[in-house]
C-alpha cells in the first residue's frame, strides 16, 4: 500500500473519488498524508440506498477529522430497462466528475482524480471480460491512467490486494463504512468476489500478479492494433473505400473497421455483425452489389465505392 502510493505522481491538486468504503478511505488518507493541503475528496451520492445519507455523513465526518475538503455531488443513478445497475451507477459517477470539472471552469480545484480500484477489482474485471468472450480491449481490464473530458484519471492501487488495503487501514486505526450491496450475490461481480477469487487463491496463490501481467500484455497488444488501425484508416479513407479495404487482410479489415466505427460513430459491432460485414466486403466485386448490414445501433451501407454508417433514428 505505502509503496504504491509512494510511486504515485499525479498532477496536483488531486481529487479522490471517496465513497466512504475501506478502499477509497485508505487511498484518501494515504494521499492526504503525502500531499497535505493538495488533496480534496469527491463523494457521489447515488441515492440508491436508504443508507446513502449515512454514507454522506460518514464521509463528511472523516474528511473533517483529517482536514480534507469534501465536495458532495448528488446524481440520479437509476438504471434504464435492460441496463446493468452497476453500469448505470458507474456512468453517473463519471458524469458527476465531468460536471464538477466543467463547473469549475478555468479555476479548477483539482487537476487529477484518483480512483481506489485495486488488484482484486482488476481480476474481477478480467474474469467478467473472459465470461463475455471479450477481445483485447476487454482483456486489458482497467487502465492505470487515462484522460477523459480534460481530466487525468488514475488508479494507483491496481497492484494492491483488497486484504492488504484493509490491513493497512487497520494499522492506521481508521474505520470505514460497508456498502451492503457489495455482499449481494445477485450481482455477478459479487459472486466472483465471494466464490471464485478464494478458489483461485487456494489453487494459484500468485494469481493477482500473473493475471495482472496478462492484462498488461493485452493492453500492449491493443495499443499496437490501434496504431495499425490508424495507419490503415489513413490509407482506406474516412469513410472507407471498399476497394482499398479489400487490399487488406481480413484481420486488418476487422481492426480498421472497428476503429472507424468506434471513433467516427461511437458504434460497436458484435462479433457476428462484423463477420457478416467482412463477408459482404469480400463478395463486393460488382458495381451493383449492395451492402446494408445492421451494425451496432445503425447500419453499414455501400454508397458508390464507399462504405458508410448511419443511424436512421437520428437522421
Amino acid at each position: 500500500m505505502d509503496e504504491s502510493v509512494s510511486r504515485f505522481t499525479p498532477a496536483l491538486p488531486l481529487a479522490i473519488a471517496y465513497s466512504g468504503g475501506p478502499d477509497s478511505t485508505a487511498l484518501l488518507l494515504a494521499c492526504a498524508k503525502k500531499w497535505p493541503t493538495q488533496v480534496q475528496a469527491i463523494h457521489v451520492h447515488h441515492g440508491l440506498q436508504a443508507a446513502a445519507d449515512d454514507f454522506e455523513r460518514h464521509c463528511q465526518a472523516f474528511c473533517a477529522q483529517i482536514g480534507v475538503p469534501l465536495l458532495v455531488k448528488r446524481v440520479d443513478a437509476r438504471h434504464a430497462s435492460g441496463q446493468s445497475p452497476e453500469d448505470a451507477a458507474r456512468r453517473a459517477r463519471y458524469q458527476a466528475f465531468e460536471t464538477i470539472a466543467l463547473e469549475e471552469g478555468a479555476s479548477p480545484t483539482f487537476r487529477s482524480i484518483a480512483l481506489a480500484q485495486h488488484a482484486d477489482d482488476q481480476i474481477e474485471t478480467l474474469l467478467l471480460a473472459l465470461s463475455r468472450g471479450a477481445g483485447l480491449p476487454g482483456l486489458s481490464a482497467m487502465p492505470a491512467n487515462w484522460q477523459r473530458a480534460g481530466i487525468a484519471f488514475y488508479r494507483p492501487l491496481l497492484q494492491v490486494s483488497a486484504a492488504e488495503i484493509r490491513r493497512w487501514l487497520a494499522s492506521q486505526g481508521i474505520s470505514s463504512v460497508q456498502d451492503p450491496s457489495n455482499d449481494d450475490e445477485r450481482f455477478t461481480r459479487n459472486r466472483i468476489r465471494a466464490r471464485v477469487l478464494p478458489a483461485l487463491e487456494a489453487t494459484f496463490p500468485h494469481f493477482r500478479d500473473t493475471m495482472a501481467r496478462s492484462t498488461q500484455h493485452a493492453a500492449q497488444a491493443q495499443t499496437l492494433l490501434l496504431e495499425v488501425a490508424e495507419q490503415d484508416l489513413a490509407c482506406v479513407g474516412t469513410p472507407p473505400e471498399i476497394g482499398r479495404l479489400q487490399g487488406l487482410s481480413r484481420a486488418r479489415q476487422a481492426n480498421v473497421l472497428r476503429h472507424w466505427l468506434r471513433t467516427a460513430h461511437q458504434a460497436v459491432p458484435s462479433a457476428a455483425q462484423l463477420a457478416e460485414l467482412l463477408d459482404q466486403i469480400a463478395a463486393c466485386r460488382t458495381r451493383g452489389h449492395a451492402i446494408r448490414i445492421k451494425v451496432g445501433l445503425g447500419y453499414a451501407e455501400r454508397r458508390g465505392v464507399l462504405l458508410h454508417w448511419y443511424n436512421p433514428s437520428v437522421l
